[in-house]
């Protein structure tokens, strides 16, 4: 890694002020004063700022009430995006775990853990995703039998994988699924003749988004809830 981009993860600098730093001689290399930040190091070396040791921050893991109208993505010109809402971190080594479309609410989880970040989306671990939704149209106790054989969409060479549908009321449902296809869930109830009017996630990977945050509210994941996203189901 760049000695540079080392000390501003460690410490959350701006590149402007490592470079002061590095210029003003305050940063060491294994004992010895170094100015450029080009220079790349192991992460067996020994680096301090002002003679304190730094050290990279452990795997973060964070989980994120997406309001509607936010997308999730590094950057847009047009719409505000995921990261806009984690006020006070350091997001630039921040990975989303799941993207969710711009009018969908709900969880998204986002960590600095790549291995992690590949255990809940990889479609080879079969993550299981909960949604609540809301159609246009009355539904029927009949259409979960539908789910459950496997919808077929339209361009797809393979019908989707058995779901779990629950008629919660007369235009609302809960549906559980392990895959990621582009705009899966719209797609299936749009083979059942229904229109969605609104999407919500509520858990990925046995992670329940907190009932407690807001649209927009952030907080880190438990122990526990990390430990869910590395477990296989």
């Amino acid at each position: 890694m760049r000695l540079d981009k080392f000390i501003a993860h460690a410490t959350g600098l701006s590149r402007a002020d490592v470079k002061h730093r590095l210029k003003a001689g305050a940063i060491a290399c294994n004992g010895l004063i170094e100015r450029k930040g080009a220079t790349h190091i192991a992460l067996t070396d020994s680096v301090t700022l002002d003679g304190q040791t730094l050290q990279l921050p452990g795997p973060r893991y964070y989980m994120l009430h997406k309001p509607a109208g936010v997308v999730c993505a590094n950057s847009d010109a047009e719409h505000p995006t995921v990261f806009d809402c984690l006020k006070d971190l350091d997001t630039r080594a921040l990975q989303i775990a799941g993207r969710l479309d711009i009018d969908t609410t709900g969880l998204v989880l986002l960590t600095d853990d790549g291995q992690w970040n590949h255990r809940i989306t990889s479609p080879q671990h079969d993550k299981q995703k909960r949604y609540t939704v809301t159609t246009e149209d009355p539904l029927h106790a009949s259409l979960a039998e539908r789910f459950a054989e496997g919808i077929a969409l339209h361009g797809e060479r393979h019908a989707c994988r058995p779901a779990e549908l629950s008629v919660i009321d007369t235009h609302r449902a809960q549906l559980a699924i392990s895959e990621g296809k582009y705009h899966q869930v719209k797609r299936m109830f749009a083979a059942c003749s229904h229109k969605v009017t609104a999407l919500h996630r509520d858990a990925v990977a046995g992670i329940e988004l907190d009932e407690n945050l807001q649209p927009g509210e952030y907080r880190a994941l438990t122990a526990e809830e990390i430990e869910r996203g590395n477990q296989p189901q």
